[in-house]
């Protein structure tokens, strides 16, 4: 007989954790959508079932509207700042990928998710289930037993599982019921319970530890001594108020139906949608498969370090334009370095900069195989430099020699997209760069594991410019494309140097 092993998913803690890690760095994809709290939230949900593959499963959230805790008082959580924007619009989404996972979303108006979970945890108790509650909410521990446990997540995507010993070595108390005593004395500024003024942690479990609980302290507060005498005294009444809205409720009334719990596999027709329109491509790669629904998009012109990396989609003439910026738009100037002069004068600006970008341009995509058709270069913002590599291979291996002194420039630091490839390429050429390396691709990977990487994305995201694409040089893809060495000079220039 299957283990019956039920989680309960508090889904508001959860998504406001995951907000709140990528704070500092969230989550933006091409659309511009912030997606820290979905992708944070998803990837929980991933591990969980990962780890645990739990029998059974449903997701709590708080619902619309008051509850009897707001009716009992009007301060509840008032002090809390709005909803930010981003948690607000990521919700419904959730909600969305939660049913295309075939998980029951658990809701009762007028009572809290923890209220619902609570309620929920000691029926399937009854059912003979062990029931973990996913949350890293300290509320929760009043509800600990035997059969129910905390599964707080830990950052770094881990998990710990606390029970009755656990909770009851933390606070020093004699069972787990206690919590809601110590949370009605220090009360709880995230929820606005108010408590006993001037009673934090520490003293709250020392007077639970020694009185048992709020009723018999307030029945006995001749044994106090001093200032705390009087604060417990004149704020007897508010004591007990808070410790009636820090008790979960476990009798919210619905019914336990396991059928309904258990857990189902996940709907891909539904779910595969909503991953390809938030551009969640790993996710959607490790859950569901590499079988996507929309068409191929076309190929990067160099492999890439992530080769399934598609570059951006060409619009066609019906499609609207875009208001990205352009070559055509930005004032910028791109210099044809096609003499010796001009070579010489750029490798010694290049030699003594302390950090510049560079590109190559060659005849194909695999860089063991490739001749060079041209290398840029670029030192400053809407400047660059362009220089045309002949056919002639010895030729060819003069002019990159020209720039040998500044690669090699150990002291200098080397910007690029996909620069190994670039690496490769001028080391077949007897060019060993050297320095420390900066590669947009690599960095914007580390940073945004879950979207593209490709220099067209990265520029329509971080720059908001829409770059000249290979298409419009070489053709589209087939029989009749050109090759660089066949696109006139000059256009080859405008392209390189902006990229």
């Amino acid at each position: 007989m299957q283990e019956k092993r039920l989680f309960l998913l508090d889904a508001y803690a959860l998504i406001y954790r995951s907000y709140y890690a990528f704070i500092k760095n969230p989550r933006i994809n091409s659309k511009g959508i912030n997606t820290s709290a979905i992708l944070g939230f998803v990837n929980t949900l991933e591990e969980l079932l990962r780890k645990e593959n739990p029998s059974h499963i449903a997701v709590g959230f708080d619902p619309q509207g008051p509850t009897f805790r707001h009716e009992a008082y009007e301060q509840y959580k008032a002090q809390r700042e709005e909803t930010p924007e981003v948690i607000r619009y990521s919700v419904p989404i959730i909600k969305e990928i939660i049913q295309a996972y075939n998980i029951p979303i658990i809701e009762v108006p007028g009572f809290e998710a923890d209220d619902v979970i609570g309620s929920l945890a000691k029926l399937a108790e009854k059912e003979g289930f062990d029931t973990y509650m996913m949350t890293p909410d300290k509320d929760y521990g009043q509800l600990v037993s035997s059969h129910i446990f905390m599964y707080r997540p830990k950052f770094g995507g881990d998990f710990e599982i606390l029970g009755p010993e656990e909770i009851k070595t933390k606070y020093g108390i004699q069972s787990p019921e206690q919590v809601i005593d110590i949370l009605g004395l220090m009360g709880d500024s995230s929820d606005n319970i108010p408590g006993c003024p001037g009673v934090g942690e520490k003293t709250a479990v020392k007077l639970i530890a020694d009185f048992g609980g709020i009723e018999n302290l307030l029945a006995n507060t001749d044994r106090l001594k001093g200032a705390l005498k009087t604060k417990v005294e004149e704020n007897r009444s508010q004591i007990e108020f808070s410790k009636f809205l820090a008790t979960i409720k476990t009798d919210v009334p619905l019914t336990f139906d396991e059928k309904s719990l258990r857990r189902e596999p996940v709907n891909s027709e539904k779910l595969r949608p909503i991953f390809e329109e938030l551009e969640f491509r790993n996710l959607t790669e490790r859950v569901l498969g590499n079988q996507p629904t929309t068409p191929a998009p076309k190929k990067t012109v160099q492999p890439s370090l992530f080769d399934n990396v598609p570059e951006t989609e060409q619009t066609d003439n019906s499609a609207p334009q875009s208001n990205l910026a352009n070559i055509a738009s930005i004032p910028h100037t791109y210099h044809l370095t096609d003499t010796p002069e001009k070579m010489w004068d750029l490798a010694a600006l290049l030699s003594c900069a302390s950090a510049f970008a560079f590109d190559t341009e060659t005849t194909g995509v695999d860089p063991m195989n490739v001749e060079l058709v041209g290398l840029s270069f670029a030192l400053k913002e809407h400047e660059a430099y362009y220089i045309p590599i002949p056919e002639d291979q010895e030729k060819a291996r003069e002019i990159v020699n020209i720039f040998k002194s500044a690669l090699e420039n150990p002291k200098s630091l080397k910007i690029g997209q996909n620069i190994k490839y670039d690496y490769i390429v001028l080391h077949n050429y007897g060019i060993h760069v050297k320095g420390d390396f900066f590669d947009t691709m690599v960095a914007h990977y580390l940073l945004q594991p879950e979207q593209y990487h490709n220099m067209d994305y990265l520029a329509n995201v971080y720059l908001g410019y829409e770059p000249v694409s290979i298409e419009k040089l070489i053709g589209p893809k087939g029989k009749k494309q050109l090759s660089m060495r066949q696109v006139p000079v000059e256009q080859v220039c405008e392209y390189a140097a902006e990229d």
